[in-house]
């Protein structure tokens, strides 16, 4: 490894000490899952939580807080036991442009994929193991199947493919969540199928923009070209675990507006 290379590794192993802290997850929609120890349950609440992690982090957790309110703070059973009744509270929810529509199909789709599965790692991943070199092929593979049913078009949105040249930062958020592990407390590391060198990290109008600045990308862009170009150049600095380093990029750009 270069000089410069070690001064960008340094640099950026020291704020992830900063970040990767049990403080961080109060004020973040991480916190949403955190209130919860059933696989399921922490599944579910993150993949809303994750979803809609989508302007003002306040806002986004009283929604998510709100819908575990409404889901009697046990959504995996609110999941699969829900009487069309209980619906009918959700019909005026809405968190930027999700919107109830888009919340009883994530509902309707949930049920169905519990039916048959234990887990939703297996929405990403439904075989054994994923060899490929990136998440890109458990993402595309994840909405064909969320949308494998009769779905409401609006809802298409909500749910960002590579194949449609998107960063996917929100689902790549929530890979990350799921399948990183460390002793630090913040992520899960619940799911197995996939390992954490080949999560894509999380990239977003402020990541990217504190990478172009490092020089990690050549432009500012946030698409998927640019989700894997700075996932490569972070593999140099950690090759079994790139996405740590969203904390560095995020903290650089969120919180010290680097």
């Amino acid at each position: 490894m270069n000089d410069k290379l070690k001064g960008l590794k340094n640099l950026l192993d020291e704020k992830v000490r900063l970040y990767n802290q049990p403080s961080f997850i109060k004020g973040d929609p991480i916190s949403i899952p955190h209130r919860f120890s059933k696989l399921q349950d922490i599944e579910i609440s993150g993949l809303f939580a994750a979803v809609l992690a989508w302007g003002n982090r306040t806002t986004i957790i009283n929604s998510c807080n709100k819908l575990m309110n409404w889901m009697d703070e046990a959504p995996y059973e609110f999941i699969l036991h829900h009487k069309e009744t209980e619906l009918k509270k959700m019909l005026g929810f809405a968190h930027r442009t999700f919107n109830a529509t888009d919340l009883l199909y994530f509902i309707h789709f949930l049920k169905y994929h519990y039916a048959k599965y234990p887990s939703l790692e297996d929405a990403f991943v439904p075989g054994d193991y994923y060899t490929e070199e990136t998440v890109e092929e458990a993402l595309v593979h994840f909405q064909d199947y969320f949308f494998s049913i009769e779905h409401p078009e609006r809802t298409r949105k909500h749910i960002a493919t590579p194949a449609r040249k998107s960063a996917c930062k929100r689902i790549n958020m929530y890979l990350r969540w799921m399948v990183r592990k460390d002793n630090n407390g913040v992520d899960f590391g619940i799911w197995n199928k996939i390992s954490p060198r080949q999560l894509v990290c999380p990239l977003d109008v402020h990541v990217s923009r504190v990478a172009h600045r490092l020089k990690m990308l050549h432009d500012d862009k946030s698409n998927w070209q640019n989700a894997l170009l700075l996932t490569q150049q972070l593999r140099k600095l950690n090759p079994e675990d790139p996405a740590v380093y969203d904390y560095a990029l995020f903290g650089l750009g969120m919180a010290e507006r680097f």
